[in-house]
């Protein structure tokens, strides 16, 4: 897919402007401007630069009036990492080039360590199987423990059993070990990690799905049915609805009414099944149970959009207490896995 010509001039920010005037001027002279900025400018452009993609000729005549002939020649310009990239090794030191360009690239954190800790764990895991299980253990000694649990977990076993094994006898390691691990690290794993799809692309749609309104959702589900039927119910196993707020427990039914809107909770169960009603009601004090029958009775007709709405607000609020452990999901449909 070609792409996308920057045309608008107005939309253009401050460090996109310094961003083409710099890639505009040639590495030789961009390289003496660098040499008088201090690291933050430095860091700040070079994002931008990467993330330019082509700008059209006529941004560069309307930003260098007073060189239109000479930028009316140029056509366009290209800002990518590799670009951006030649450029600062021209005025800065390889290492600092590299942890900047890491920042550019990588997971967020400040350190090689606290990007793996954002790194799922079943990229990491593949990836580690096939490293030395010295180079293996050293990694895991350096994220967070429960992060090394789940890649641990996902290592086969014997492999798994030699890391440890390895771990157990691990003394201070070396400063140039940790540097040569880094190293590796950085130029076989992190540079490739932004092609890498880390997630299921089918938890990714189901997510989309849920916080659709209904009406869109079955359309879009229908015509998914059309084309591939078993992706259409790949999706609909992974959503969680509304209605599979029914499979709480009622400590967890008591622990999302402490942390609803009364309001959103009332439009929510107007829409809903007598069975989630009920689940409700009967797990609030009696008083509060009847505030809030009269409170839905007093609403009259609603619409269809607000109930939508709602609902979807009461699921993402369980999400979150389940995703803090506060409570328990069972998500899917006819599936008593639990989700933590």
């Amino acid at each position: 897919m070609a792409s996308r010509v920057r045309e608008d001039y107005r939309s253009l920010t401050g460090p996109e402007k310094a961003a083409i005037f710099l890639l505009s001027l040639g590495e030789e002279h961009a390289a003496k401007l660098f040499q008088h900025m201090d690291d933050e400018e430095i860091r700040e452009l070079s994002q931008t630069m990467s993330s330019l993609g082509t700008v059209s000729a006529n941004i560069i005549e309307r930003l260098f009036v007073e060189f239109a002939e000479q930028m009316s020649a140029t056509g366009s310009l290209v800002g990518s990492f590799e670009s951006t990239e030649r450029l600062l090794m021209k005025v800065l030191e390889g290492d600092k080039v590299d942890q900047i360009m890491e920042e550019i690239r990588g997971p967020a954190g400040r350190t090689m360590w606290d990007k793996l800790g954002n790194v799922n764990e079943v990229v990491l895991a593949n990836y580690l199987k096939n490293e030395y299980p010295q180079t293996v253990a050293v990694v895991l000694s350096k994220i967070k423990p429960e992060h090394a649990a789940r890649v641990l977990g996902l290592l086969p076993e014997s492999f798994a059993m030699e890391v440890i094994m390895r771990m157990l006898r691990m003394e201070a390691v070396q400063k140039e070990v940790l540097e040569d691990v880094e190293r590796t690290l950085r130029t076989e794993f992190m540079s490739n990690l932004a092609r890498t799809n880390r997630r299921d692309a089918h938890e990714m749609m189901a997510e989309i799905f849920n916080s659709l309104d209904r009406q869109t959702e079955q359309r879009f589900i229908s015509a998914l049915e059309e084309r591939n039927r078993d992706s259409a119910e790949r999706i609909k196993a992974l959503m969680f609805t509304f209605e599979d707020l029914g499979k709480l427990d009622p400590q967890g039914v008591q622990v999302l009414l402490r942390n609803v809107e009364k309001s959103k909770l009332a439009m929510a169960l107007k829409g809903a099944s007598e069975t989630i009603r009920e689940l409700f009601f009967t797990n609030m004090a009696e008083r509060a149970a009847k505030l809030l029958r009269e409170e839905m009775a007093s609403m009259g007709p609603v619409r269809l959009k607000d109930v939508d709405e709602a609902q979807i607000y009461m699921v993402q609020q369980a999400k979150d207490l389940a995703a803090r452990g506060e409570i328990v999901l069972s998500e899917g449909k006819g599936d008593d896995q639990l989700i933590y």
